[in-house]
């Protein structure tokens, strides 16, 4: 049986890194996957060992020239594919179950309406990149700009986080938009992490339910 694809989108600062603990150790905990399979944490840029390549050259801001807007998307697009290849589809194929911090909404969000890419030539890269698959359940852990800009005063920001205000004021537009439309699981992340965490839980629960 196939196993289940789930992702976290948000904007930097949005609690995903610890909702994703706090869901996996509870998933670990009950019943809900399959005796004999297992649970793989991802992400994206870098979840496979080309992928942390990638990742470098997309988020490091100590480099002399970075990635033109094009070149930004084609790197990210081909994380993807290595990482559906690698990781998601032979994971999901085994019935096992996978998290993945970040998918393609982020691409659409960033590049789409961040960087003002055309969405449908990055639809169309999306469509190359992933060959079919597409999460189960989406969450978007959502967050107001200055919110963000608060969480993340203590830590170096990577290259696209210095992109500064406006930049992350339309990406989070995107995410506002792609959640509409695609039906996301959108949650405040200003709650405390124990609300949201119980209204994942609840999610998931939905999710095997209605299987």
């Amino acid at each position: 049986m196939k196993g289940k694809f789930i992702v976290f989108e948000g904007i930097d600062g949005s609690g995903k890194t610890t909702q994703i603990n706090q869901l996996s150790k509870w998933l670990i905990s009950t019943d809900l996957i399959p005796e004999n399979n297992q649970l793989v944490i991802t992400r994206e840029p870098g979840g496979t060992e080309l992928g942390q390549s990638i990742r470098s050259l997309l988020l490091d801001n100590s480099r002399k020239n970075s990635p033109d807007a094009i070149t930004e998307l084609l790197l990210y697009a081909a994380d993807r594919s290595q990482h559906v290849n690698e990781i998601i589809r032979p994971t999901l194929n085994e019935g096992d179950w996978v998290i993945s911090d970040r998918f393609c909404g982020s691409t659409l969000a960033y590049q789409g309406y961040g960087r003002k890419l055309d969405l449908k030539l990055i639809k169309a890269l999306e469509t190359i990149a992933t060959q079919g698959i597409a999460p189960d359940i989406t969450f978007l852990l959502d967050i107001p700009v200055e919110e963000s800009i608060k969480r993340r005063i203590n830590r170096k920001d990577d290259r696209i986080e210095k992109e500064g205000r406006e930049f992350l004021s339309n990406v989070s537009i995107g995410f506002q938009t792609l959640s509409k439309n695609s039906k996301w699981k959108k949650i405040s992340a200003t709650k405390s992490k124990e609300q949201i965490i119980i209204e994942i839980q609840s999610e998931i629960k939905k999710l095997i339910k209605n299987k």
